[in-house]
């Protein structure tokens, strides 16, 4: 019988050690049907995307630093009525991954929802053994905004070899039970879930080159006790895969724009960043001016034919010392710029919107010249 030796690693879309020194997006698609104590209340269809930038860790070069954009894409299907976000707000996430291939939590508003899973084993197996292995879960079942972070303890086993569009992979299935018990965990929970349990199986198509999770399908029958009584079951299907960006011409993309003089063109970590200082808006509002329509033109007409890339548009502001009012605006401008590209035929869908207020000021912010640079509106290619 064959024996391969799978070596730990945090391996879904999170590989420490083989793959992902490279950028890439982390999809995850949730079809649900949820059950209001024992009623049938509707299907929920839920996918969470996410652009993660790989890094080096200053401190440790064998380690590497994540840092994310996850976005939320639902449709909750009751009644015939659909309910989706109009735009993609980005949710920032960063992480690392150790040697061993646990992942530590940097920055943590509950993305990723699996942490440290799959993991792999250090001995020989063969088709048919099976290994146990600590992760984490994070869920918010009533979308909240509220995160429970629970422990699951995983049974892997190692099932077949097979073929996954072109690539060998190992098939691994996964089963572990929801366990929870309010009080029990050290993580960030909802204080309003009082207990959850059920019952999870996962098939994994793991790259035999990469070591990588290439698609895991997760069955799910679990249901979550709530303080005021409430019951609330999900029974369905959540998959986990990973996406690349698509080759583009940086050069011609950066050629085309360092031409328009209101631009600033530079090559980042995440990709090709487009620095807008020079954006007219009304006073402490994200209208837009009149005579900002040249410039939209041009990089609208650049960024319409890449339409299976994703691009992050980040507001930026001065620093006023009012912290809440600055993220507030500068992610309504950054929302502002998406709906006029949006307008001129670039894909909402692959847009994602974010504010970071002044906290990444581009000059001294004590000069009326520096706060000037430090309101800005930036679009990266991601890549």
């Amino acid at each position: 019988m064959k024996r391969i030796i799978f070596l730990i690693a945090a391996a879904i879309l999170f590989s420490g050690q083989y793959l992902f020194s490279q950028n890439y997006s982390l999809v995850e698609r949730t079809d649900l049907r949820r059950y209001d104590n024992g009623k049938y209340t509707g299907l929920v269809s839920r996918e969470v995307r996410s652009f993660i930038v790989a890094k080096p860790d200053s401190q440790n070069k064998e380690e590497k630093i994540y840092d994310g954009n996850f976005y939320v894409l639902e449709k909750t299907k009751r009644n015939t009525m659909n309910v989706k976000r109009p735009l993609n707000t980005a949710i920032p996430s960063s992480f690392k991954i150790l040697s061993d291939g646990d992942m530590i939590m940097l920055e943590d508003n509950g993305y990723p929802s699996f942490r440290s899973f799959p993991s792999f084993t250090d001995r020989q197996i063969s088709i048919g053994d099976s290994w146990n292995a600590n992760a984490l879960r994070s869920c918010d079942p009533l979308n909240k905004n509220i995160f429970t972070v629970m422990p699951i303890y995983v049974q892997y086993t190692y099932l077949k070899d097979d073929v996954f569009y072109g690539e060998e992979v190992y098939v691994v299935q996964a089963k572990w039970a929801t366990r929870y018990t309010a009080g029990e965990s050290e993580f960030n929970c909802d204080p309003d879930l009082q207990k959850a349990s059920g019952s999870h199986t996962a098939t994994m198509n793991i790259s035999k080159k990469t070591k990588n999770a290439l698609v895991v399908r997760d069955s799910v029958d679990e249901t979550f006790f709530y303080a005021d009584g409430k019951q609330i079951t999900f029974k369905g299907t959540i998959s986990l895969f990973t996406e690349y960006p698509p080759k583009i011409n940086g050069s011609e993309i950066i050629k085309k724009l360092s031409a328009q003089k209101d631009i600033a063109v530079s090559k980042t970590d995440a990709g090709i960043m487009l620095t807008l200082s020079d954006l007219k808006f009304k006073s402490d509002s994200a209208e837009l001016l009149p005579g900002q329509t040249q410039l939209l033109d041009s990089i609208a007409q650049v960024l319409k034919p890449l339409e299976k890339t994703q691009f992050l548009i980040e507001g930026h502001t001065a620093s006023t010392g009012n912290e809440k009012g600055e993220l507030e605006l500068s992610l309504e401008r950054a929302y502002s710029i998406a709906r006029e590209l949006s307008r001129r035929g670039v894909n909402e869908e692959m847009i994602i919107c974010k504010g970071s207020g002044s906290h990444k000021p581009a000059a001294d912010n004590s000069t009326p010249e520096g706060r000037a640079k430090n309101r800005r509106v930036e679009i990266t290619i991601l890549e």
